[in-house]
């Protein structure tokens, strides 16, 4: 009976609000394995603050840290921490469909609906091949790049360590979350002209940041020879975004003695190239982000606030969103009234939801920047920067998170939670949402702009 009255209870549930718990609910476990003394190499307790940010950035795939990972955790507190970015990258319900389908239970509807929310599709058809094709990439994406860098990590450690090195930092990459165990908070900066580092990383996150729809797709192109609009506007955003990136650190950075100018030409282009990557979703770096020119900070407070692309494993407004804000201005500005691109219409109800997306956004950061601006003692450029980088879930820092207070980490812990779930996502979470009856008023126009 009492497992009926549950199950009755779930169905009625919203999706969204089944996606709000279930990430709530990892985090809440993961904050307690964190903060046991076995976790730590010191042996005493992880605060409880402490443990609920550090399980909220590991599931919510951000990076931001209030302890170094690499020298603070045991190899348990690692693993679960990696554990956490695992699941908060495909989803709590992808990792919860895979249990049922290894126990034979059946997938029903109600579950479909919330796989379809987890991956921002447009149906629920084929919802469980979609989930197994999420598994599967994953693992041979994560295993390559895995292997890719125990070769390089092994000459300068143990195999066991090299292994485990690889392991961790392929799963990081590829979820866009940015945890590192190279310690001192220092992420990459020792590997700034490694050809190796500055070419694996920078494709798991690039991959992982596309969206699974995307990559398969991808993968069916050469059988199909078609892209869907969504693919073809992710792959182009992506492009200008990688470009705009990259150029505006070299230009920004190019003459600055504290970051590119000591380095060769080569040492210049690899920075560049990995931090104008880096910025929209991973967190790595290869350079101190402490020392760089307000412009580029700035730039890439651009990017984290774009994010990747839905359905992928970073966070941010996403690039669809942006771009069909920006076609939405294309048209208003060349006198059309369909919203066009690659000869198709975008439906005008899509834009509505972008347009709804980024301004809770937008007034969601600006609100904790405000607070953080009053609590805190620290620059207005490093407090913008840190926000961003908590709804932005990439985890950059110009170093004040360890320093931050008790009251702001939790402020921020509840910023990359949003901005893991997407703040329509957890708006229609928190409300109910009822279908009114179309009722239209009268029309009249207002002055704008």
């Amino acid at each position: 009976m009492k497992e009926i009255r549950i199950q009755r209870k779930w169905s009625r549930l919203p999706p969204e609000r089944i996606l709000a718990l279930g990430f709530l609910l990892v985090i809440i476990v993961g904050a307690i394995l964190l903060s046991l003394p076995m976790a730590t190499v010191s042996g005493e307790r992880l605060s409880l603050i402490d443990a609920v940010f550090m399980a909220t950035s590991a599931v919510c795939v951000t990076g931001l840290s209030v302890v170094d990972v690499g020298t603070f955790f045991t190899y348990f507190g690692q693993i679960v921490i990696m554990l956490l970015i695992q699941i908060g990258a495909l989803g709590f319900m992808t990792m919860t469909t895979l249990i049922a389908l290894v126990l034979g239970r059946k997938i029903g509807l109600k579950e479909r609906i919330v796989i379809q929310e987890s991956f921002n599709s447009l149906s629920t058809a084929g919802a469980v091949r979609l989930t197994m094709q999420v598994l599967v990439s994953t693992a041979i994406i994560e295993g390559i790049g895995a292997l890719v860098l125990f070769l390089r990590f092994l000459p300068t450690m143990p195999a066991g360590k090299a292994f485990f090195f690889g392991v961790f930092h392929a799963i990081s990459a590829f979820a866009n979350a940015g945890f590192d165990l190279n310690g001192n908070f220092n992420s990459f900066t020792m590997y700034t002209m490694d050809p190796v580092i500055n070419l694996v990383l920078p494709a798991l996150f690039i991959l992982g940041g596309l969206g699974f729809h995307v990559l398969y797709e991808l993968y069916t192109y050469p059988k199909t020879k078609n892209l869907s609009l969504h693919s073809k506007i992710v792959l182009f955003m992506t492009l200008i975004l990688i470009v705009l990136g990259v150029g505006g650190f070299m230009t920004f950075e190019w003459t600055n003695p504290n970051s590119l100018q000591p380095l060769s030409t080569f040492g210049k282009l690899m920075a560049s190239w990995f931090q104008g990557v880096t910025g929209r979703t991973a967190g790595f770096s290869t350079l101190d982000f402490g020392v760089l020119r307000s412009s580029t900070l700035l730039l890439t407070m651009i990017l984290m606030f774009i994010g990747a692309s839905p359905g992928g494993t970073g966070g941010g407004v996403k690039t669809t969103t942006i771009a069909c804000l920006l076609l939405a201005v294309r048209s208003e500005l060349t006198g059309r009234h369909d919203i066009e691109i690659f000869k198709r219409r975008i439906a005008f109800d899509t834009v509505f939801r972008a347009l709804a997306i980024t301004v809770l956004a937008l007034f969601l950061c600006l609100f904790v920047v405000v607070i953080l601006t009053y609590t805190e003692p620290f620059d207005f450029m490093d407090i913008c920067f840190e926000t961003i980088s908590a709804f932005g879930t990439v985890g950059l820092s110009t170093g004040i998170t360890p320093h931050l207070r008790g009251s702001s980490r939790v402020l921020l812990s509840i910023l990359m939670y949003v901005g893991r779930l997407g703040p329509i996502t957890l708006g229609f979470a928190l409300a109910r949402r009822k279908v009114k009856l179309s009722r239209r008023f009268a029309e009249e126009k207002i002055i704008v702009g």
